[in-house]
């Protein structure tokens, strides 16, 4: 009993600890490749609203970056205090695809990050937007490397097993395993959509606050339209994501829908309370066939249902549903909020102002939408965090797929020691989060209230002038 009580804690320290670690790299992923594309702007144009897009934002990359690399560095140690047997029975692997991400991609980011951070007026331009490129490369093969390996646990190839332990037969494969191109490409557009909604909700709160600079003005515009090219992208991808699951984790996807039985015309479940012990959904409201057709392309496809991984001795091979069920459903609506709200940004901002046939702007924009932006500023970590979580409770009770279950990894520590470090680790990540969002509202703060006093002297200047024309 105790044994099961140390699985269950270290499986929720260990969430924790990914649940507060992922949320700053979904935001450098992406903000490092804005950054980029707010240096080229002002490269080819001179303009000086994407150098103050670009100044602001690049501080917040620097907060997000530091966050990440201290709650990284937490997360591997757990590898030895919580799951030594992860690396005792899968280390040949998963070691070097962890020391490929340290070397070309870590170190491209501290490299450059101080080029970039404080370069601006101290070297070359070109050197700036290299550094600014390089870092933001080394963001995007960070993530790579760390879904190779994820993607690898999920859907493993490439290995074999010599006295219990897994080797490298083709490191190719275990790259390119066939999971992780839809893996990788999920994750990357989740990010980027994370950052469009950042940028967006900040902004907005910039503006409305009285903020309402070149530089604003180009962030928010910038964020609502790449949110709103991006999610129907993301949804494709999604699709496919979906398909490729079901062919190599099936009971997943069973969770994910809350189907019970093998068959086929199934219904795509809109809602339900999913009962483990009785084998059944109560509550149940669904469409009928959309559930084939989503899964299959074909409106009477069978899909294979929870029930069919259960052994006969009553072995369950198959995740707890609720938890799947319901994170895929905040997922899937946190996207959808996303969906509407962006088409909406974007139609307002294109539609013509009567009398002068000009595109409204920002101007276009009302305050209950501006003020639903600031209100969806962090609508990105909560899909990531849902999608998360349907990937990885979706693949209990395996650790690696077929490979080592989650009870064979843990460590034969007593109960009460890990459950006395996860309160430590929710109270201090509680803080710093805390902090975290504090200290982005109160740049924003600072730099509306900077731009308003400027704004303020600029005026008292010109009535001055005005009131002095002989000066």
């Amino acid at each position: 009993m105790e044994m099961m009580d140390t699985l269950l804690l270290s499986r929720i320290q260990f969430a924790a600890n990914i649940s507060f670690h992922i949320l700053f790299p979904t935001i450098t992923i992406a903000l490092g490749w804005v950054l980029f594309y707010f240096r080229i702007r002002y490269n080819r144009s001179g303009e000086d609203r994407w150098m103050e897009a670009y100044q602001f934002w690049v501080k917040i990359f620097a907060l997000s970056f530091a966050m990440g690399v201290v709650s990284g560095i937490t997360m591997s140690f757990q590898f030895g205090t919580n799951w030594p047997g992860f690396m005792e029975k899968v280390g040949n692997i998963a070691g070097p695809l962890l020391a490929y991400e340290v070397m070309t991609a870590f170190f491209l980011e501290a490299v450059f990050l101080g080029i970039m951070l404080f370069g601006f007026s101290r070297v070359k331009r070109w050197v700036h937007t290299l550094a600014t490129f390089l870092v933001a490369f080394g963001t995007t093969m960070s993530a790579f490397w760390i879904i190779v390996l994820n993607s690898w646990m999920h859907t493993p190839q490439g290995y074999e097993m010599i006295d219990g332990v897994a080797h490298a037969t083709s490191w190719a494969e275990i790259v390119f395993n066939p999971s992780m191109p839809y893996r990788f490409a999920h994750m990357m557009i989740a990010s980027f959509l994370t950052v469009s909604f950042l940028i967006a909700g900040v902004s907005a709160f910039r503006w409305l606050i009285g903020g309402q600079t070149k530089g604003v003005r180009a962030a928010l515009q910038t964020s609502i339209f790449a949110a709103a090219l991006l999610i129907p992208v993301q949804i494709l991808v999604g699709d496919l994501h979906g398909l490729n699951t079901k062919e190599y984790q099936p009971a997943k996807v069973a969770a994910m829908e809350g189907h019970w039985e093998t068959g086929g015309n199934v219904p795509l479940i809109l809602f339900a309370l999913p009962d483990q012990e009785a084998r059944e959904n109560h509550f149940e409201i669904g469409i009928p066939n959309l559930g084939s057709f989503i899964l299959t392309h074909t409106w009477d496809g069978e899909v294979q249902g929870l029930n069919d991984f259960v052994t006969e001795d009553g072995e369950v091979l198959h995740p707890r549903v609720a938890p799947v069920f319901w994170s895929f459903r905040v997922m899937i609506g946190t996207g959808l909020a996303m969906l509407v709200l962006s088409w909406a940004g974007v139609y307002m901002m294109m539609r013509k102002r009567r009398g002068t046939g000009e595109r409204a702007g920002i101007e276009g924009l009302p305050k209950p939408f501006l003020y639903a932006l600031v209100g969806m500023t962090f609508s990105g970590w909560l899909a990531t965090l849902a999608g998360w979580y349907v990937t990885e409770i979706g693949r209990q009770p395996w650790l690696v797929t077929g490979v080592m279950s989650t009870k064979e990894a843990v460590a034969d520590v007593p109960a009460p020691m890990v459950l006395s470090t996860l309160i430590a680790y929710l109270v201090v990540y509680a803080i710093l989060l805390g902090a975290y969002i504090t200290v982005i509202f109160y740049l924003a703060r600072k730099a509306a209230k900077g731009e308003t006093l400027k704004g303020r002297l600029a005026s008292s200047e010109a009535a001055q002038v005005v009131a002095v024309p002989g000066e």
